[in-house]
């Protein structure tokens, strides 16, 4: 069984924990053994622990954003020691690229990054086609780890000596509450982030559903503009004739938001739904104005893909109504 260790910044995690469920098949074959900071217990030493997985695991996957490459403790500490192991073909690092980022001329921009072209996890139309990528590759890489590194796993690893060693021997040992989340606090740095690719994704979306739904039906034809950085224009052609249209704008409308308008026009200033950044305990997430919308788990929570999708269902709505004769 391969280990494989998590290098990430905590502004990413809410995408780590989605990568991680598409490892679960791997975990479950027993081919690989995953780990992050989160599985610090109680009593632990923080940095002792990091740096004992950083030095040991088969497989470092570095999760790659604007916040990784900015954390010094990301970038200056486990991604140079993750790299530095590399070369020296004590271990296998991946570069998993989340974000869009200049990520190419860091340490380890000569390595290949995953999904397929390093192409960043949230411009995919569908993340988990891009997460499946990853998963693939982690698959490949575990085939890849040394044979010395496969020792039977009964045979137990050499003690690692700290400061307070009561502490260490037992932490594993003692009780504790399951109950162990504390909330995080988003910056408005954080929810501007995640609303701009929120947007950047949703355009993706449209531009790349736009291509697909004219391959698969004949006589449709799909036409995506983007008309800045801050908006792009969607119309769906039936034979010809204009079927059904939007313009989605990021910004324009309540101050913050990604805003929906059936209009196409530059000078149209209303719009339809408006989707807004919002945070709970755990992570930031999008939000539609509108009272009726309602996510599959039914908190009107929406991710990334999720937004996209209300927005798509409003546009091609017009084509999938029945023809009238």
């Amino acid at each position: 069984m391969a280990s494989l260790f998590f290098s990430y910044c905590h502004a990413d995690e809410a995408l780590r924990d989605q990568l991680e469920k598409h490892l679960a098949v791997l975990k479950n074959q027993g081919i690989i053994h995953a780990w992050h900071d989160r599985r610090i217990g109680a009593g632990q030493e923080i940095d002792q622990q990091i740096d004992q997985h950083i030095e040991t695991d088969d497989i470092i996957l570095l999760l790659v954003s604007a916040d990784f490459l900015a954390s010094n403790y990301c970038y200056n500490i486990e991604m140079k020691r993750a790299v530095a192991r590399h070369e020296a073909g004590e271990a296998i690092v991946i570069p998993v690229i989340l974000r869009p980022c200049d990520w190419h001329e860091a340490p380890f921009g000569k390595l290949l990054g995953t999904p397929t072209d390093g192409k960043p996890i949230t411009t995919w139309p569908n993340i988990d086609s891009a997460f499946l990528e990853v998963a693939k590759a982690v698959r490949e890489a575990a085939k890849r780890v040394p044979s010395r590194r496969n020792k039977a796993e009964t045979e137990s690893p050499m003690p690692i000596v700290t400061a307070w060693p009561s502490i260490q021997a037992t932490a594993s040992s003692l009780p504790r509450s399951s109950n162990l989340r504390v909330t995080k606090r988003f910056t408005d740095l954080d929810k501007d982030r995640f609303l701009h690719d929120g947007f950047d994704f949703v355009a993706k979306f449209f531009e790349g559903s736009l291509e697909e739904i004219q391959k698969r039906n004949p006589g449709i034809t799909g036409a995506f503009r983007r008309i800045d950085a801050n908006q792009f224009t969607a119309v769906a052609y039936r034979d010809g004739k204009i079927v059904c249209q939007c313009k989605i704008t990021l910004g324009a409308h309540l101050g913050k938001g990604i805003a929906y308008s059936r209009s196409v026009e530059n000078y149209n200033n209303s719009f339809n739904e408006n989707m807004t950044v919002e945070a709970d305990e755990q992570s930031l997430f999008l939000k539609c104005l509108g009272m009726s919308s309602r996510d599959q788990n039914g908190d009107g929570k929406l991710s990334f893909e999720g937004g996209a999708e209300r927005y798509w269902a409003m546009f091609i709505e017009p084509l999938q109504r029945p023809e009238r004769y």
